[in-house]
């Protein structure tokens, strides 16, 4: 028998993995600030062969402290939501949403290095956003909302609103976390089904609803449909037999 999966659960990787992924982050912007050497030229650059592999790079690169700061603060919330509530696909949403959020902005870019975590945010916050809607659970929902709460204002940053700001990074994506909301619809925590919502429910069977006319009135009495059978107890005894018979 298939043992059930709790669909929300507190695990160690919950928190290790956003740690260990952000720590990455950093390890490279000190590696560059240490030995002065800059890898921006391992970011996305769209439309040549030499740019794809910022596809893969790019998530890890930054150009500043504060892009730095930025990017990682977010993704560590937002990845730790999506390994508590998303745990059976949190790494294909990552691993795939670097890749497709990656060669679009490869497809629709300026010709410059694209760099940076954001896409991968984008990813994220679109993906939580449409997926909680989706799955219509009030958990997820709940966190939908949290999200457009915390993160709703970075939707006018997927266009072109503000020079030195890959807008083309941040539409891909929003786009790539639709279509992974829409990809692993079935993949999500079905809400909890009362007995009146299964299907084969039947309310004159219901033992509450029988107390209770076609008006809605109290019926004080109710008759079982089986009748009740009265329980006999016969007794057999003998007399005792005189001595001497």
């Amino acid at each position: 028998m298939k043992k059930h999966r709790e669909p929300f659960k507190f695990s160690s990787g919950v928190i290790l993995y956003p740690v260990f992924f952000v720590l990455i982050i950093w390890i490279v912007f000190w590696f560059e600030v240490r030995f002065h050497y800059n890898l921006s030229k391992y970011g996305i650059y769209p439309q040549t062969l030499e740019g794809l592999r910022g596809v893969v790079f790019s998530p890890f690169l930054h150009g500043s402290l504060e892009h730095i700061y930025h990017n990682t603060i977010p993704l560590f919330v937002l990845s730790m939501a999506l390994f508590y509530f998303y745990r059976p696909i949190a790494w294909k949403v990552i691993v795939w949403g670097i890749v497709l959020s990656g060669f679009l902005t490869w497809c629709i870019g300026r010709p410059s290095y694209h760099i940076g975590a954001s896409g991968l945010i984008y990813v994220l916050v679109s993906f939580t956003f449409f997926k909680g809607v989706f799955a219509k659970h009030f958990r997820l929902v709940a966190l939908s909302l949290l999200v457009i709460f915390l993160y709703g204002s970075m939707l006018w940053y997927a266009a072109p609103v503000k020079e030195g700001i890959s807008w083309e990074g941040h539409l891909s994506g929003l786009i790539s976390g639709l279509l992974f909301a829409l990809f692993f619809r079935k993949e999500i925590a079905k809400p909890k089904k009362y007995v009146w919502e299964q299907a084969g429910y039947n309310e004159d069977d219901d033992p509450f609803l029988k107390h209770f006319d076609a008006d809605g009135n109290f019926i004080e009495h109710v008759e079982n449909e089986t009748e009740e059978t009265d329980t006999k107890i016969n007794y057999i005894y003998k007399e005792e037999s005189k001595k001497g018979e």
